[in-house]
């Protein structure tokens, strides 16, 4: 008897619990929240100013309430492949910050975030290809990159609108635009060749003046040693005639100095006149003898 005075009252502190975790519920600052009675959306919670959040109540087991971010939200699609005016073909990485704008919208046409971002990617890449499709790639990438961003983020805040899924786009950027990998290497390639060839020329070019230069070095080389020639031959004329026995004793020194060497092997007669100068000196060659 003691058990069921004691048991009735738990029972009915635990079927207190269940309905209050049933009928209240929490919405901070940064969510708002759709409730849904039977499955159907009937209000919306923290979307305006006049209902914030806080502690809130709904009708127990009937309903049911779906939070969502209010908070501006980052979205990276994957890359879209774009094709410029000019045939080339670009990978472009780009993201979107959106946020929900109307909760009801949002549920009745896509229903959770998952869902909203599948169809967000779709409607970035065709807006990417449509104006990024209609320049070339020296346009994006440098050129006209901040006003095709502009016009492509119009592009897909337009789009999203028509579509009355509840979502405003705050902005799109272009993360990258890169060439695939293929069109890469066949771009590094002919970078490779040009500069090749361009390193070519540039020997040849060396190659060119180095030659006019050691041409032009020779010729002045050979004036001078020429001048020279002549200026020796001058001064050897001048002191030849000033005295002959001069003359010829140089004139002997050198065959001495080309004849004579190391290796060198002459048979001649001790009294040959080449040896003249061995035997008396410079003054062997006075008076002929």
């Amino acid at each position: 008897m003691n058990r069921i005075h004691w048991l009735a009252p738990a029972v009915i502190v635990l079927a207190l619990l269940i309905v209050a975790a049933n009928t209240f519920y929490v919405v901070k600052q940064t969510q708002q929240a759709i409730v849904l009675r039977l499955g159907d959306p009937v209000r919306v919670v923290n979307a305006t100013p006049d209902d914030g959040p806080g502690l809130k109540i709904k009708a127990p087991f009937a309903e049911r309430v779906v939070k969502l971010d209010k908070l501006i939200l980052n979205f990276e699609p994957p890359e879209a492949e774009v094709t410029g005016r000019d045939q080339n073909r670009l990978i472009v990485d780009a993201f979107v910050r959106y946020r929900i704008n109307n909760p009801l919208l949002f549920y009745r046409g896509l229903n959770n975030q998952k869902n909203a971002e599948d169809r967000l990617g779709s409607m970035v890449s065709s807006a990417l290809r449509e104006q990024l499709g209609s320049v070339t790639v020296d346009d994006i990438i440098n050129a006209r990159r901040a006003e095709l961003m502009t016009r492509t983020r119009d592009e897909l805040a337009k789009r999203a609108k028509a579509s009355n899924f509840g979502i405003q786009i705050i902005d799109l950027r272009i993360k990258r635009a890169d060439y695939p990998q293929a069109n890469t290497d066949a771009v590094y390639q002919r970078m490779k060749t040009a500069r090749q060839q361009q390193a070519a020329q540039y020997r040849a070019e060396g190659r060119q003046q180095a030659l006019q230069i050691v041409g032009e070095a020779n010729k002045e080389g050979e004036k001078i040693r020429g001048d020279a020639d002549a200026q020796r031959a001058k001064i050897f004329a001048d002191s030849f005639g000033q005295d002959p026995s001069f003359a010829a004793f140089y004139r002997s020194m050198s065959a001495y100095e080309a004849s004579l060497g190391p290796d060198s092997t002459l048979v001649l007669s001790p009294d040959s006149d080449f040896f003249k100068y061995f035997r008396g000196g410079p003054t062997a060659g006075g008076g002929g003898k």
